[in-house]
């Protein structure tokens, strides 16, 4: 569809100087998210629940998830545009995002996903968000 060719996804930018490294498994946890989004955009959620760790699989069911996102998380259940903004570690191996998305409704949010390892890949764990007042996504 032209829709489908007219949405923007930035991959990932990471901000790289001469004394630091990209992290490899920041790169691989913003992967997740945005495929994720892209499976959110295709209205496919059962492959977006995929992405989800264990521990939001025992809190929702499919069904559950997909209203939970529907209702509570409107730009991401339909994005037109998501910019991986940082990456930060946490206590216990975890991973937290920083995303800048913007839906169809026209509304842009950060959101901060906490990421975790399962199996030798990266999950969503869970997400915050607020308004974005950058207007970068």
């Amino acid at each position: 569809m032209a829709l489908g060719l007219l949405l923007a996804v930035m991959l990932p930018a990471w901000e790289v100087s001469a004394q630091t490294q990209v992290d490899p498994d920041a790169e691989a946890a913003a992967r997740i998210v945005m495929q994720q989004l892209d499976a959110f955009r295709r209205d496919d959620f059962d492959g977006a629940f995929g992405f989800a760790s264990a521990e939001i699989h025992e809190l929702f069911d499919r069904g559950h998830f997909e209203a939970m996102v529907r209702g509570g998380y409107p730009e991401i259940a339909q994005s037109v545009s998501a910019v991986i903004d940082r990456a930060t570690r946490g206590p216990g191996g975890r991973l937290y995002l920083l995303v800048r998305v913007r839906g169809t409704n026209g509304q842009a949010i950060e959101a901060v996903y906490e990421m975790v390892r399962e199996g030798g890949q990266w999950r969503i764990n869970g997400v915050v968000t607020q308004p974005d007042t950058s207007e970068r996504a």
